[in-house]
């Protein structure tokens, strides 16, 4: 064992959250260690947020296309993969190789270290043969992997997890996916796009079932793939291709398999119990400053507060203010942002109708279909979906909203300010709101709320 290097904060993870962490307190002055086994930049640039929604864009286009017909003319459309693939090899991950990313956190100042870190006990991590001693502290910032469920014969078949299915140069001629919610659903309306038959398998009774019944039956009626909800796989086999066994006594047959079940954080292996956390933990339980223990944070997926992008960099702000000294507004997630990158878009914030009767006396909601919209109708096809709000009535507030269509994750922002700032719903009432756009369909809700 070498000398132990003490410095200021070691961030372990350097996805998102723990880069953006590393990077603010190494500029701001401190002696910063960042330590990432796999690439720096973590699962968004690499097999998440950016290479799928290059995918998204690349479906969204033939879709595009075969709209013409009715609207401007003839279309003749003939997907091919490979510039989607060239595009994610060249644009988006550098042929999966974080060079620029490294250089873009060691130019602010920290030190990088590639490898697995253990902690060894409070402030202490050990990477390889050297340990290092944090005086400030540590971030935690690992993130999550894909959960593959126990399902007999699974274990050992070539199924694909989110990054099989980004990497692939070329695509099946049919897929089944297992697991229905986000990822899964965008997954499958892309791969259908571009010809692939696909069966998404859904345990629960219907796809997106963490959104609006609404949403869900949005996403079924563009998605373009089979559709089987209320069922499980009990048991996969492979040879030449996939067959699952359902809970219903069926069977489904595909070339490749996508497993998209959800996702866990990746604390077990880290030395948790050496700071008096639990390795078994699903996530780490953190206040409203990100602490999770005693000069200890969490940001990003670890915390189970959304695997997004925009929370980890939310926490990572957080975090490394309270770690400055610098004060400022803690977490606060009422007003958590998130978009389904479906054609139509799928935006949501705050609490799902469900949700708000769960906890709220008076709910009131109202609800627009685009298509009722004076955008809505004018777009004509491709103009699936709808303006939901949710208001808590005795407050007159908004505490929650979904915005499907093509503009979804776009017009939801409006609405996410009004549920973070508690705008008085008669403030909202009395705005003007630009005509003809699909955002004015917010006005249209709010009018439905009474």
């Amino acid at each position: 064992m070498g000398e132990v290097r003490n410095v200021d904060v070691v961030v372990v993870g350097l996805g998102v959250g723990g880069e953006e962490a590393a990077g603010r307190l190494a500029a701001a002055g401190l002696d910063v260690i960042g330590v990432e086994h796999n690439l720096v930049g973590g699962e968004c640039p690499y097999w998440g947020c950016i290479p799928t929604k290059m995918m998204v864009r690349a479906g969204s286009a033939l879709a595009e296309a075969r709209r013409i017909p009715g609207l401007a003319g003839r279309s003749t459309v003939e997907p091919d993969w490979a510039p989607v693939a060239q595009r994610i090899r060249d644009e988006a991950t550098d042929d999966w190789n974080d060079k620029v990313a490294v250089d873009r956190l060691t130019g602010k100042g920290a030190t990088f270290v590639r490898g697995r870190a253990v902690i060894t006990g409070p402030g202490r991590i050990r990477v390889g043969e050297q340990e290092y001693a944090a005086a400030r502290g540590l971030v935690i910032a690992t993130g999550t992997a894909a959960v593959i469920p126990p399902i007999e014969g699974l274990a050992g078949t070539p199924y694909w997890t989110n990054r099989e299915a980004v990497e692939t140069p070329a695509l099946p001629a049919s897929l089944i996916i297992l697991g229905g919610g986000a990822i899964g659903c965008e997954f499958a309306q892309v791969f259908a796009r571009f010809g692939v038959q696909v069966t998404i398998i859904e345990g629960s009774d219907r796809i997106l079932a963490m959104e609006e019944p609404e949403s869900s039956e949005v996403a079924a009626a563009v998605i373009g793939a089979t559709v089987r909800t209320g069922v499980r796989a009990t048991k996969v086999s492979f040879s030449d291709g996939f067959t699952v066994d359902l809970s219903d006594g069926s069977t489904v047959t595909g070339e490749k398999m996508l497993v998209a079940t959800g996702r866990a954080a990746r604390l077990g292996d880290l030395g948790l119990d050496a700071i008096g956390l639990d390795p078994q933990a699903r996530f780490l339980t953190t206040d409203e400053r990100m602490r999770a223990a005693d000069k200890v944070w969490a940001v990003g997926d670890v915390t189970g507060n959304g695997n997004f992008t925009h929370m980890a960099m939310y926490e990572a702000d957080i975090a490394v203010r309270d770690i400055l000294g610098q004060g400022g507004p803690g977490a606060d997630y009422r007003a958590r942002p998130r978009v389904t990158f479906l054609d139509p878009e799928i935006g949501a914030v705050g609490l799902t109708e469900s949700q708000a009767r769960s906890s709220i006396e008076d709910v009131r909601v109202g609800l627009v279909p685009l298509n009722q919209t004076s955008r809505g109708f004018v777009h004509g096809p491709g103009n699936e979906g709808f303006i939901k709000v949710i208001a808590d009535g005795s407050r007159g507030v908004l505490v929650g909203a979904t915005t499907a269509g093509p503009a979804g994750g776009e017009m939801i922002g409006a609405l996410a300010v009004a549920v973070h700032a508690e705008v008085p719903i008669s403030t909202l009432l009395s705005q003007i709101w630009a005509y003809p756009t699909f955002h004015r369909g917010i006005s249209d809700a709010l009018k439905a709320l009474a």
